[in-house]
């Protein structure tokens, strides 16, 4: 039987994965199917919760709200507002900033990954493993042997400037990223 702290926090995953399916409701993946970007999210919260034991009920909807604020409408103060501070605190050290060149972001997201909260490394950690796991199977059909490439050497440069969080979820990401192409 599920006690009450149980039942809220299950409650708290779901109103997460409701929003955030509401949210990305119109968007698609890169991938050949154009799958639903809701399945991004939830690839995270599995990755996290499945594969890395890792159940805390804020980093899991982190994990399933981390591209509200870049890719929707969404703003910090709604996520504040729904889910409480820590959650959206958490979004916001890995949303990029889109006012940015590419390149910068991309930059930013080396230089700032060792400054991050731990769980937001944990949400990082997940999201560049779905990413890796994503372009290594089902890259988007317009890019190349060597961007996929490149993309997955970018993310190994993130990832090495968080080391040191999580054992099992590093070692998960060494493993996708020994499938680089």
């Amino acid at each position: 039987m599920v006690n009450r702290a149980e039942q809220q926090h299950l409650a708290t995953i779901f109103k997460a994965l409701a929003f955030s399916a509401r949210k990305h409701r119109d968007q698609r993946r890169k991938d050949p199917a154009a799958s639903p970007y809701i399945n991004h999210p939830i690839a995270l919260a599995e990755v996290l919760s499945c594969e890395a034991d890792i159940i805390d009920v804020e980093i899991v909807c982190s994990a399933l709200l981390h591209d509200t604020v870049e890719d929707t409408e969404t703003t910090q103060a709604e996520l504040a507002q729904i889910f409480g501070e820590r959650i959206s605190r958490i979004v916001m050290e890995v949303t990029d900033d889109f006012s940015q060149s590419k390149a910068k972001r991309k930059r930013l997201q080396i230089e700032h990954a060792a400054h991050i909260s731990d769980q937001a490394k944990l949400v990082k950690l997940a999201d560049k493993i779905c990413n890796l796991r994503d372009v290594a199977e089902c890259p988007p059909p317009e890019w190349s042997l060597q961007r996929r490439r490149e993309y997955f050497d970018w993310a190994k440069q993130v990832i090495d400037q968080l080391r040191g969080i999580d054992k099992k979820l590093e070692a998960i990401f060494d493993e996708v990223y020994a499938r680089r192409p």
